[in-house]
């Protein structure tokens, strides 16, 4: 990997790769734009970092967000939902049910299909709401 070709994009078409494949991207994706909002409310100590990221990216909180975003979703996406769910894994964390599971790798899915397709203000809308639906988590149950 040559330099500055980590933020390129590969040369694949995503809608040749499996929902699977989606789903690992997607992941990351995820994972890196919820340490990075943390990071925008300022210097915070790191187990609290952790902490809170923790909350937003467990299985049962992206598991909850599908529903709540459905209505926001285009047939399309709703369609990667789908593709995402049926995602057959050989391996279920602990502390997660399986429909739990699913749901949260139907999330994980729609997000790196969106990212390897290069959608980024459709990726921002939809990240934007999940920082809205955290932020509406917050206020209706302070620790």
């Amino acid at each position: 990997m040559q330099q500055g070709d980590f933020f390129k994009l590969p040369d694949i078409n995503p809608d040749e790769l499996s929902p699977a494949v989606w789903a690992y991207i997607g992941d990351a994706v995820y994972e890196l734009f919820i340490r990075c909002h943390l990071l925008a409310d300022g210097p915070a100590k790191t187990k609290t970092l952790h902490h809170e990221a923790t909350e937003m990216v467990r299985a049962s909180f992206q598991a909850g967000l599908v529903s709540q975003i459905e209505s926001f979703l285009t047939e399309n996406e709703m369609e990667i939902l789908k593709r995402g769910r049926n995602v057959k894994s050989g391996h279920i964390p602990a502390h997660t049910d399986v429909l739990t599971y699913r749901y949260s790798t139907a999330f994980e899915a729609l997000l790196g299909y969106l990212y390897l397709h290069g959608e980024w203000q459709r990726l921002h809308e939809l990240l934007a709401q999940v920082i809205n639906i955290n932020q509406s988590r917050i206020t209706e149950h302070p620790d």
